[in-house]
Protein backbone atom coordinates (compact mmCIF):
# COMPACT_ATOMS: atom_id res chain seq x y z
CA UNK A 1 0.00 0.00 0.00
CA UNK A 2 2.85 2.38 0.88
CA UNK A 3 4.47 1.76 -2.46
CA UNK A 4 1.22 2.56 -4.34
CA UNK A 5 0.84 5.88 -2.52
CA UNK A 6 4.38 6.83 -3.33
CA UNK A 7 3.84 5.96 -7.00
CA UNK A 8 0.69 8.12 -7.24
CA UNK A 9 2.41 11.02 -5.48
CA UNK A 10 5.34 10.82 -7.88
CA UNK A 11 3.01 10.76 -10.93
CA UNK A 12 1.02 13.77 -9.69
CA UNK A 13 4.18 15.73 -9.00
CA UNK A 14 5.52 15.00 -12.48
CA UNK A 15 2.25 16.13 -14.06
CA UNK A 16 2.20 19.35 -12.05
CA UNK A 17 5.78 20.14 -13.06
CA UNK A 18 4.85 19.48 -16.70
CA UNK A 19 1.90 21.95 -16.55
CA UNK A 20 4.06 24.58 -14.87
CA UNK A 21 6.68 24.23 -17.56
CA UNK A 22 4.00 24.56 -20.25
CA UNK A 23 2.64 27.76 -18.70
CA UNK A 24 6.11 29.24 -18.46
CA UNK A 25 6.73 28.44 -22.12
CA UNK A 26 3.42 29.99 -23.31
CA UNK A 27 3.59 33.59 -24.61
CA UNK A 28 0.48 35.62 -23.50
CA UNK A 29 -0.57 39.22 -24.20
CA UNK A 30 -0.47 41.59 -21.24
CA UNK A 31 -3.76 42.60 -19.69
CA UNK A 32 -3.52 46.08 -21.18
CA UNK A 33 -2.73 44.67 -24.63
CA UNK A 34 0.31 45.18 -26.84
CA UNK A 35 2.46 48.21 -26.31
CA UNK A 36 3.96 50.47 -28.90
CA UNK A 37 3.06 50.31 -32.61
CA UNK A 38 1.69 46.79 -32.19
CA UNK A 39 -1.14 48.16 -30.08
CA UNK A 40 -2.79 49.71 -33.23
CA UNK A 41 -4.19 52.52 -31.07
CA UNK A 42 -3.70 56.23 -30.82
CA UNK A 43 -1.99 57.44 -27.69
CA UNK A 44 -5.03 59.61 -26.69
CA UNK A 45 -8.42 58.48 -25.37
CA UNK A 46 -11.23 57.92 -27.88
CA UNK A 47 -14.04 60.44 -27.29
CA UNK A 48 -17.38 60.19 -29.19
CA UNK A 49 -19.81 63.14 -29.31
CA UNK A 50 -23.09 62.69 -27.43
CA UNK A 51 -25.96 61.71 -29.73
CA UNK A 52 -29.55 62.89 -29.27
CA UNK A 53 -32.54 61.67 -31.24
CA UNK A 54 -36.27 61.06 -30.96
CA UNK A 55 -37.66 57.96 -29.28
CA UNK A 56 -39.24 57.00 -32.62
CA UNK A 57 -35.80 56.86 -34.26
CA UNK A 58 -33.97 55.23 -31.36
CA UNK A 59 -36.69 52.60 -31.13
CA UNK A 60 -35.14 51.01 -34.22
CA UNK A 61 -32.03 50.15 -32.19
CA UNK A 62 -33.68 49.91 -28.78
CA UNK A 63 -37.16 48.43 -29.39
CA UNK A 64 -38.18 48.57 -25.72
CA UNK A 65 -38.32 52.36 -25.55
CA UNK A 66 -41.76 53.77 -24.58
CA UNK A 67 -43.55 56.20 -26.92
CA UNK A 68 -42.81 59.81 -26.02
CA UNK A 69 -46.49 60.83 -26.13
CA UNK A 70 -48.32 63.70 -27.79
CA UNK A 71 -47.30 66.41 -25.36
CA UNK A 72 -49.34 68.12 -22.68
CA UNK A 73 -51.56 70.40 -24.80
CA UNK A 74 -55.06 69.09 -25.24
CA UNK A 75 -57.84 67.20 -23.50
CA UNK A 76 -56.89 64.67 -20.83
CA UNK A 77 -58.07 61.19 -21.81
CA UNK A 78 -56.39 58.82 -19.37
CA UNK A 79 -53.19 56.87 -18.83
CA UNK A 80 -50.78 55.61 -21.45
CA UNK A 81 -50.40 51.98 -20.38
CA UNK A 82 -46.95 51.64 -21.95
CA UNK A 83 -45.22 54.71 -20.53
CA UNK A 84 -47.41 55.22 -17.45
CA UNK A 85 -47.80 58.91 -18.26
CA UNK A 86 -50.90 60.97 -18.94
CA UNK A 87 -52.40 60.79 -22.42
CA UNK A 88 -54.00 63.90 -23.93
CA UNK A 89 -55.60 64.37 -27.32
CA UNK A 90 -56.90 67.34 -29.29
CA UNK A 91 -57.21 67.13 -33.10
CA UNK A 92 -56.92 70.92 -33.52
CA UNK A 93 -53.70 71.06 -31.46
CA UNK A 94 -52.20 68.10 -33.33
CA UNK A 95 -53.14 69.66 -36.66
CA UNK A 96 -51.55 72.98 -35.68
CA UNK A 97 -48.34 71.19 -34.67
CA UNK A 98 -48.22 69.22 -37.94
CA UNK A 99 -48.63 65.78 -36.34
CA UNK A 100 -51.79 65.09 -38.33
CA UNK A 101 -53.23 66.50 -41.55
CA UNK A 102 -56.83 65.27 -41.15
CA UNK A 103 -58.72 66.05 -37.90
CA UNK A 104 -61.35 63.32 -38.28
CA UNK A 105 -61.64 60.39 -35.84
CA UNK A 106 -62.99 56.83 -36.22
CA UNK A 107 -63.97 54.99 -33.03
CA UNK A 108 -64.91 51.29 -33.02
CA UNK A 109 -65.68 48.88 -30.21
CA UNK A 110 -68.10 46.14 -29.24
CA UNK A 111 -71.04 46.79 -26.90
CA UNK A 112 -69.83 47.33 -23.33
CA UNK A 113 -66.23 48.16 -24.21
CA UNK A 114 -66.55 51.83 -23.20
CA UNK A 115 -66.45 53.55 -26.59
CA UNK A 116 -69.53 55.71 -25.92
CA UNK A 117 -68.05 57.01 -22.68
CA UNK A 118 -64.83 57.90 -24.52
CA UNK A 119 -66.73 59.80 -27.22
CA UNK A 120 -68.68 61.78 -24.63
CA UNK A 121 -65.54 62.55 -22.66
CA UNK A 122 -63.72 63.80 -25.74
CA UNK A 123 -66.35 66.31 -26.71
CA UNK A 124 -67.50 67.44 -23.24
CA UNK A 125 -63.93 68.00 -22.03
CA UNK A 126 -63.30 70.03 -25.19
CA UNK A 127 -66.08 72.53 -24.39
CA UNK A 128 -64.00 74.50 -21.80
CA UNK A 129 -61.36 74.92 -24.54
CA UNK A 130 -63.88 76.80 -26.68
CA UNK A 131 -65.10 73.92 -28.85
CA UNK A 132 -68.77 73.32 -29.62
CA UNK A 133 -70.51 70.00 -30.22
CA UNK A 134 -73.12 68.98 -32.75
CA UNK A 135 -74.75 65.54 -32.93
CA UNK A 136 -76.73 65.57 -36.22
CA UNK A 137 -78.44 62.27 -35.42
CA UNK A 138 -78.74 60.43 -32.10
CA UNK A 139 -80.70 57.21 -32.83
CA UNK A 140 -80.75 56.07 -29.18
CA UNK A 141 -81.08 59.42 -27.41
CA UNK A 142 -77.84 58.83 -25.49
CA UNK A 143 -76.56 62.37 -25.93
CA UNK A 144 -79.70 64.19 -24.77
CA UNK A 145 -78.81 64.18 -21.06
CA UNK A 146 -75.25 65.20 -21.86
CA UNK A 147 -76.38 68.15 -24.00
CA UNK A 148 -78.65 69.43 -21.24
CA UNK A 149 -75.95 68.96 -18.59
CA UNK A 150 -73.43 71.15 -20.45
CA UNK A 151 -75.91 73.94 -21.14
CA UNK A 152 -76.83 72.86 -24.65
CA UNK A 153 -80.05 71.66 -26.19
CA UNK A 154 -81.45 68.37 -27.48
CA UNK A 155 -84.05 68.70 -30.24
CA UNK A 156 -86.42 65.73 -30.09
CA UNK A 157 -88.61 65.00 -33.10
CA UNK A 158 -91.13 62.24 -33.62
CA UNK A 159 -94.74 61.36 -34.31
CA UNK A 160 -97.15 62.69 -31.72
CA UNK A 161 -94.83 65.46 -30.59
CA UNK A 162 -95.49 69.19 -30.91
CA UNK A 163 -92.16 69.94 -32.57
CA UNK A 164 -92.14 70.77 -36.28
CA UNK A 165 -89.24 71.29 -38.64
CA UNK A 166 -89.61 73.36 -41.79
CA UNK A 167 -86.96 72.24 -44.30
CA UNK A 168 -87.29 75.56 -46.16
CA UNK A 169 -86.26 77.80 -43.25
CA UNK A 170 -83.58 80.32 -44.14
CA UNK A 171 -81.33 79.04 -41.37
CA UNK A 172 -78.46 80.81 -39.65
CA UNK A 173 -77.10 83.84 -41.52
CA UNK A 174 -73.30 84.13 -41.28
CA UNK A 175 -71.67 87.44 -40.47
CA UNK A 176 -70.55 89.57 -43.41
CA UNK A 177 -72.99 88.15 -45.99
CA UNK A 178 -74.88 90.87 -47.87
CA UNK A 179 -78.52 90.54 -48.98
CA UNK A 180 -77.75 89.42 -52.52
CA UNK A 181 -75.32 86.74 -51.37
CA UNK A 182 -77.69 85.57 -48.68
CA UNK A 183 -80.58 85.28 -51.11
CA UNK A 184 -78.44 83.22 -53.47
CA UNK A 185 -77.21 80.93 -50.67
CA UNK A 186 -80.71 80.34 -49.30
CA UNK A 187 -82.09 79.59 -52.77
CA UNK A 188 -79.31 77.13 -53.54
CA UNK A 189 -79.66 75.41 -50.17
CA UNK A 190 -83.44 75.11 -50.51
CA UNK A 191 -83.13 73.69 -54.00
CA UNK A 192 -80.50 71.16 -52.93
CA UNK A 193 -82.46 70.21 -49.83
CA UNK A 194 -85.73 69.60 -51.70
CA UNK A 195 -83.83 67.45 -54.18
CA UNK A 196 -82.13 65.50 -51.39
CA UNK A 197 -85.43 64.91 -49.59
CA UNK A 198 -87.05 63.64 -52.78
CA UNK A 199 -84.11 61.34 -53.49
CA UNK A 200 -84.28 59.94 -49.94
CA UNK A 201 -87.96 59.05 -50.34
CA UNK A 202 -87.65 57.82 -53.95
CA UNK A 203 -84.39 55.99 -53.18
CA UNK A 204 -82.86 57.15 -56.46
CA UNK A 205 -81.38 60.25 -58.04
CA UNK A 206 -83.59 62.82 -59.74
CA UNK A 207 -83.69 63.21 -63.50
CA UNK A 208 -82.96 66.59 -65.16
CA UNK A 209 -86.69 67.01 -65.89
CA UNK A 210 -87.52 66.45 -62.23
CA UNK A 211 -84.90 68.97 -61.16
CA UNK A 212 -86.56 71.54 -63.42
CA UNK A 213 -89.99 70.79 -61.95
CA UNK A 214 -88.61 71.21 -58.41
CA UNK A 215 -86.91 74.48 -59.33
CA UNK A 216 -90.09 75.98 -60.83
CA UNK A 217 -92.27 74.85 -57.91
CA UNK A 218 -89.83 76.23 -55.34
CA UNK A 219 -89.56 79.57 -57.14
CA UNK A 220 -93.35 79.93 -57.14
CA UNK A 221 -93.59 79.09 -53.43
CA UNK A 222 -90.88 81.61 -52.50
CA UNK A 223 -92.58 84.36 -54.49
CA UNK A 224 -95.82 83.81 -52.58
CA UNK A 225 -94.40 83.66 -49.04
CA UNK A 226 -91.33 84.97 -47.23
CA UNK A 227 -91.16 81.73 -45.25
CA UNK A 228 -92.51 79.00 -47.56
CA UNK A 229 -93.40 75.59 -46.20
CA UNK A 230 -93.17 72.18 -47.82
CA UNK A 231 -96.93 71.76 -48.56
CA UNK A 232 -96.72 74.82 -50.83
CA UNK A 233 -93.98 73.18 -52.92
CA UNK A 234 -95.93 69.91 -53.09
CA UNK A 235 -99.05 71.70 -54.34
CA UNK A 236 -97.09 73.47 -57.08
CA UNK A 237 -95.38 70.25 -58.14
CA UNK A 238 -98.66 68.38 -58.51
CA UNK A 239 -100.56 71.37 -59.95
CA UNK A 240 -98.19 73.89 -61.53
CA UNK A 241 -99.63 77.35 -62.33
CA UNK A 242 -101.02 77.40 -65.91
CA UNK A 243 -98.66 80.24 -66.82
CA UNK A 244 -95.65 78.00 -66.10
CA UNK A 245 -97.11 74.83 -67.61
CA UNK A 246 -99.25 75.66 -70.66
CA UNK A 247 -98.95 72.17 -72.13
CA UNK A 248 -99.21 70.17 -68.91
CA UNK A 249 -95.77 68.64 -69.45
CA UNK A 250 -94.28 70.15 -66.26
CA UNK A 251 -96.92 68.46 -64.08
CA UNK A 252 -96.09 65.11 -65.69
CA UNK A 253 -92.33 65.62 -65.20
CA UNK A 254 -92.72 66.45 -61.49
CA UNK A 255 -95.49 63.99 -60.66
CA UNK A 256 -93.31 61.33 -58.97
CA UNK A 257 -91.32 63.92 -57.04
CA UNK A 258 -94.54 65.58 -55.93
CA UNK A 259 -96.01 62.35 -54.63
CA UNK A 260 -92.71 61.47 -52.91
CA UNK A 261 -92.66 64.80 -51.07
CA UNK A 262 -96.36 64.47 -50.30
CA UNK A 263 -95.44 61.60 -47.95
CA UNK A 264 -93.74 64.21 -45.76
CA UNK A 265 -96.84 66.38 -45.41
CA UNK A 266 -99.87 64.09 -45.81
CA UNK A 267 -98.66 60.49 -45.88
CA UNK A 268 -97.06 58.11 -43.43
CA UNK A 269 -94.28 60.62 -42.70
CA UNK A 270 -96.67 63.51 -41.97
CA UNK A 271 -96.63 65.61 -38.83
CA UNK A 272 -93.02 66.75 -38.78
CA UNK A 273 -92.49 68.85 -41.91
CA UNK A 274 -95.91 70.25 -42.76
CA UNK A 275 -95.75 73.64 -41.01
CA UNK A 276 -93.51 76.41 -39.68
CA UNK A 277 -90.62 75.33 -37.48
CA UNK A 278 -91.18 75.23 -33.74
CA UNK A 279 -87.50 74.54 -33.01
CA UNK A 280 -84.47 76.59 -33.97
CA UNK A 281 -80.84 75.80 -34.54
CA UNK A 282 -78.82 78.06 -32.21
CA UNK A 283 -75.15 77.78 -33.23
CA UNK A 284 -74.02 79.73 -30.15
CA UNK A 285 -74.97 76.89 -27.77
CA UNK A 286 -72.11 74.69 -26.52
CA UNK A 287 -73.90 71.55 -27.73
CA UNK A 288 -76.86 70.65 -29.93
CA UNK A 289 -78.14 67.12 -30.42
CA UNK A 290 -80.91 65.87 -32.71
CA UNK A 291 -82.70 63.14 -30.76
CA UNK A 292 -84.07 60.53 -33.19
CA UNK A 293 -84.89 57.88 -30.60
CA UNK A 294 -88.62 58.21 -31.33
CA UNK A 295 -88.30 57.50 -35.06
CA UNK A 296 -85.80 54.64 -35.14
CA UNK A 297 -88.41 52.28 -36.59
CA UNK A 298 -88.63 54.30 -39.82
CA UNK A 299 -85.40 54.38 -41.82
CA UNK A 300 -86.78 56.83 -44.40
CA UNK A 301 -87.83 59.27 -41.69
CA UNK A 302 -84.35 59.14 -40.12
CA UNK A 303 -82.81 59.91 -43.50
CA UNK A 304 -85.15 62.87 -44.04
CA UNK A 305 -84.61 64.30 -40.56
CA UNK A 306 -80.84 64.07 -40.81
CA UNK A 307 -80.88 65.59 -44.28
CA UNK A 308 -82.69 68.62 -42.85
CA UNK A 309 -80.36 68.71 -39.86
CA UNK A 310 -77.32 68.66 -42.12
CA UNK A 311 -78.65 71.70 -43.95
CA UNK A 312 -78.99 73.46 -40.60
CA UNK A 313 -75.43 72.58 -39.69
CA UNK A 314 -73.92 73.64 -43.01
CA UNK A 315 -75.26 77.19 -42.65
CA UNK A 316 -73.64 77.43 -39.21
CA UNK A 317 -70.35 75.94 -40.37
CA UNK A 318 -70.01 78.56 -43.09
CA UNK A 319 -70.10 81.31 -40.44
CA UNK A 320 -66.54 82.61 -39.80
CA UNK A 321 -67.57 83.17 -36.17
CA UNK A 322 -68.80 79.58 -35.83
CA UNK A 323 -65.62 78.40 -34.11
CA UNK A 324 -64.32 74.86 -33.91
CA UNK A 325 -66.82 72.07 -33.51
CA UNK A 326 -67.03 68.33 -32.90
CA UNK A 327 -69.56 66.67 -35.24
CA UNK A 328 -70.50 63.28 -33.81
CA UNK A 329 -72.05 60.51 -35.94
CA UNK A 330 -73.22 57.84 -33.49
CA UNK A 331 -74.44 54.46 -34.76
CA UNK A 332 -72.72 55.34 -38.04
CA UNK A 333 -73.67 52.08 -39.76
CA UNK A 334 -77.33 53.11 -39.58
CA UNK A 335 -76.72 56.57 -41.05
CA UNK A 336 -74.38 55.46 -43.82
CA UNK A 337 -77.02 53.18 -45.33
CA UNK A 338 -78.75 56.25 -46.80
CA UNK A 339 -77.05 57.51 -50.00
CA UNK A 340 -78.03 61.16 -49.52
CA UNK A 341 -76.66 61.21 -45.97
CA UNK A 342 -73.51 59.39 -46.97
CA UNK A 343 -72.78 61.99 -49.66
CA UNK A 344 -73.24 64.83 -47.18
CA UNK A 345 -71.04 63.09 -44.61
CA UNK A 346 -68.33 62.62 -47.23
CA UNK A 347 -68.47 66.32 -48.12
CA UNK A 348 -68.19 67.33 -44.46
CA UNK A 349 -65.20 65.05 -43.96
CA UNK A 350 -63.37 66.35 -47.00
CA UNK A 351 -64.02 69.96 -45.99
CA UNK A 352 -63.30 69.44 -42.28
CA UNK A 353 -60.21 71.67 -42.31
CA UNK A 354 -62.06 74.39 -44.22
CA UNK A 355 -64.96 74.30 -41.76
CA UNK A 356 -62.73 73.95 -38.70
CA UNK A 357 -64.54 70.80 -37.55
CA UNK A 358 -63.49 67.36 -36.34
CA UNK A 359 -65.86 64.56 -37.35
CA UNK A 360 -66.22 61.59 -34.98
CA UNK A 361 -67.59 58.40 -36.55
CA UNK A 362 -68.65 55.68 -34.08
CA UNK A 363 -69.00 52.00 -35.07
CA UNK A 364 -69.51 48.73 -33.25
CA UNK A 365 -67.22 46.95 -35.68
CA UNK A 366 -65.56 48.03 -38.91
CA UNK A 367 -67.10 45.14 -40.81
CA UNK A 368 -70.33 47.20 -40.63
CA UNK A 369 -68.95 48.93 -43.72
CA UNK A 370 -69.71 45.73 -45.64
CA UNK A 371 -73.41 46.52 -45.21
CA UNK A 372 -73.04 49.85 -47.02
CA UNK A 373 -73.89 49.31 -50.69
CA UNK A 374 -72.68 46.44 -52.83
CA UNK A 375 -69.08 45.41 -53.27
CA UNK A 376 -67.45 47.82 -55.73
CA UNK A 377 -70.38 50.27 -55.63
CA UNK A 378 -70.04 54.03 -55.31
CA UNK A 379 -71.60 53.93 -51.83
CA UNK A 380 -69.04 51.39 -50.59
CA UNK A 381 -66.25 53.55 -52.01
CA UNK A 382 -67.62 56.62 -50.21
CA UNK A 383 -67.88 54.74 -46.92
CA UNK A 384 -64.32 53.45 -47.23
CA UNK A 385 -63.03 56.92 -48.06
CA UNK A 386 -64.28 58.15 -44.67
CA UNK A 387 -61.68 55.92 -43.01
CA UNK A 388 -58.99 57.12 -45.39
CA UNK A 389 -59.71 60.72 -44.38
CA UNK A 390 -59.37 59.95 -40.66
CA UNK A 391 -55.81 59.83 -39.33
CA UNK A 392 -56.96 59.00 -35.80
CA UNK A 393 -58.37 55.49 -35.39
CA UNK A 394 -59.36 54.31 -31.92
CA UNK A 395 -60.17 50.61 -31.60
CA UNK A 396 -61.67 49.15 -28.45
CA UNK A 397 -62.15 45.44 -27.79
CA UNK A 398 -63.15 43.40 -30.84
CA UNK A 399 -64.40 39.86 -31.15
CA UNK A 400 -61.95 37.28 -32.46
CA UNK A 401 -63.83 36.83 -35.73
CA UNK A 402 -63.48 40.57 -36.44
CA UNK A 403 -59.72 40.80 -36.00
CA UNK A 404 -58.79 40.05 -39.59
CA UNK A 405 -61.13 42.58 -41.17
CA UNK A 406 -60.28 45.24 -38.58
CA UNK A 407 -56.55 44.79 -39.10
CA UNK A 408 -56.95 44.89 -42.88
CA UNK A 409 -59.06 48.06 -42.89
CA UNK A 410 -56.86 49.96 -40.42
CA UNK A 411 -53.51 48.53 -41.46
CA UNK A 412 -52.69 47.11 -38.01
CA UNK A 413 -49.53 45.14 -37.31
CA UNK A 414 -49.68 41.56 -36.11
CA UNK A 415 -48.88 42.61 -32.54
CA UNK A 416 -51.64 45.24 -32.57
CA UNK A 417 -54.12 42.74 -33.98
CA UNK A 418 -53.38 40.21 -31.23
CA UNK A 419 -53.81 42.94 -28.61
CA UNK A 420 -57.42 43.82 -29.49
CA UNK A 421 -59.31 40.88 -27.88
CA UNK A 422 -57.33 41.31 -24.64
CA UNK A 423 -58.31 44.94 -24.04
CA UNK A 424 -60.35 45.61 -20.92
CA UNK A 425 -63.23 48.03 -20.45
CA UNK A 426 -62.12 51.56 -21.26
CA UNK A 427 -58.86 50.40 -22.86
CA UNK A 428 -58.27 51.34 -26.47
CA UNK A 429 -55.65 51.04 -29.17
CA UNK A 430 -55.02 54.52 -30.58
CA UNK A 431 -53.52 54.74 -34.06
CA UNK A 432 -52.62 58.38 -34.73
CA UNK A 433 -51.11 58.50 -38.20
CA UNK A 434 -48.11 56.13 -37.85
CA UNK A 435 -47.93 56.13 -34.05
CA UNK A 436 -49.59 53.69 -31.67
CA UNK A 437 -50.72 54.06 -28.06
CA UNK A 438 -52.61 51.83 -25.65
CA UNK A 439 -54.67 54.06 -23.38
CA UNK A 440 -56.81 53.46 -20.32
CA UNK A 441 -59.66 55.96 -20.39
CA UNK A 442 -60.31 57.52 -16.98
CA UNK A 443 -63.69 58.91 -15.89
CA UNK A 444 -64.68 61.26 -13.09
CA UNK A 445 -67.51 59.81 -10.93
CA UNK A 446 -69.85 62.54 -12.20
CA UNK A 447 -69.02 61.61 -15.79
CA UNK A 448 -69.53 57.95 -15.05
CA UNK A 449 -73.04 58.66 -13.77
CA UNK A 450 -73.92 60.97 -16.67
CA UNK A 451 -72.48 58.78 -19.42
CA UNK A 452 -73.93 55.48 -18.18
CA UNK A 453 -75.81 53.64 -20.94
CA UNK A 454 -76.61 50.47 -18.95
CA UNK A 455 -79.22 51.87 -16.56
CA UNK A 456 -82.12 49.87 -18.00
CA UNK A 457 -80.10 46.64 -17.88
CA UNK A 458 -78.82 47.18 -14.32
CA UNK A 459 -82.01 48.73 -12.96
CA UNK A 460 -80.18 51.99 -12.18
Amino acid sequence: MTQDREARRTAEKAKSEELSAERRATVALPRSGETGPAALRTPGRLRLPRHQDTSATLAGAYPFLAEGGLGSDGVFVGQDLYSGGSFVYDPWVLYSSGLITAPNVVLAGIVGSGKSALAKSLYTRSIPFGRRVYVPGDPKGEHTAVAEAVGGKAIALGHGMANRLNPLDEGHRPRGVDDAQWTGQVTARRRALIGALAESVLDRTLTPLEHTAVDVALSNAVREADAPVLPMVVDRLLQPPPADDPGGRLAEDGRLVGHALRRLVAGDLAGLFDGPSTVRFDPSLPMISLDLSRVTENATLISVLMTCASAWMESALLDPDGGQRWVVYDEAWRLMSHPALLKRMDAHWRLARHYGIANLLIFHKLSDLDNVGDQGSAMRALATSLLANAETRVVYRQESDQLGSTAAVLGLTGTEQQLLPTLGTGQGLWRIKHRTFVVQHQLHPSELELFDTTGRMTGG
